[in-house]
């Protein structure tokens, strides 16, 4: 039985090494059928943000050639916070070479593009969602510009990635059945706060998908459909309760909900 695997291919030229490498580690691979996206000319922190966001919304695995330090730490660092497996290019090949000849292996230490004022307001969004995600940070949330709130795998964390590659700081804060919402959720007072629901019937699909792609399906707790609908309308009462905006994410693609809640903040800005 033939399997289907996501691979992302990230570089910072023209793609071409990423491309041959994956092409021909895949032929030698008995029955697996490979999706590729691939960026080119990532070579600026801000680009990172986007790449992050497709891969919350559709995990697989990442193949880079991103030679500046920072941007190359930026991306593997948002890897690992979404416990998606990464491999830098030339590795172990560059290692390996350094060792037999004995020289220091020389990195590029940044991107050292034009750095204006909306390239640091996207970095700066950026390092501060990748900090609040799921839940991470949030005793403290009133540096956000807008708190994403919702059950597990509601589309918060592609959504927050997103928003930060727009230059908007977003902390994403899950709601865990049987558990209080945070202190800092509830004590914010600067952020927007908007609060994400998805169909329970769409919501157990995804879950059993996320199971099986961990080899978790004894875990049935998580994909339970009852259980599902129970979680949805408590984060549901939880909103409306405080008065949070609802967003519907059941049927909207990750840029149509991030686009709303831009347009929440907008309004919010020119409101007196």
């Amino acid at each position: 039985m033939s399997q289907t695997i996501v691979m992302y291919l990230v570089s910072h030229a023209s793609g071409e090494l990423v491309e041959m490498l994956a092409r021909n580690a895949v032929t030698q691979l008995v029955g697996v059928e490979v999706k590729r996206r691939l960026w080119k000319a990532v070579r600026r922190l801000d680009q990172v943000p986007e790449i992050l966001g497709a891969l919350a919304s559709a995990p697989g695995y990442l193949l880079h050639s991103v030679s500046h330090s920072d941007v190359r730490g930026a991306l593997e660092e948002g890897c690992r916070r979404l416990d998606v497996p990464f491999q830098f290019a030339l590795e172990p090949l560059l290692g390996q070479l350094a060792e037999y000849s004995g020289a220091a292996v020389q990195s590029h230490q940044s991107s050292g593009d034009a750095f204006d004022e909306d390239y640091y307001r996207r970095v700066e969004a950026m390092k501060y969602t990748l900090a609040h995600d799921d839940g991470i940070g949030s005793e403290d949330l009133d540096g956000a510009d807008v708190i994403v709130v919702g059950v597990s795998r509601a589309t918060k964390t592609p959504t927050c990635m997103y928003l930060a590659s727009r230059g908007i700081k977003a902390a994403n804060v899950p709601l865990v059945p049987g558990a209080p919402p945070p202190v800092g959720l509830m004590r914010a007072q600067g952020p927007l706060v908007v609060g994400l629901t998805v169909d329970p019937v769409r919501l157990a699909m995804v879950r059993a998908a996320r199971l099986s792609a961990l080899n978790d399906e004894a875990n049935t707790d998580y994909a339970d459909f009852d259980g599902l609908r129970k979680e949805v309308l408590e984060a549901r009462r939880l909103f409306i309760r405080r008065g949070w905006p609802i967003i519907d994410a059941s049927h909207r693609s990750i840029e149509q909900t991030a686009s709303m809640i831009i347009e929440m903040l907008r309004k919010r800005a020119e409101s007196p």
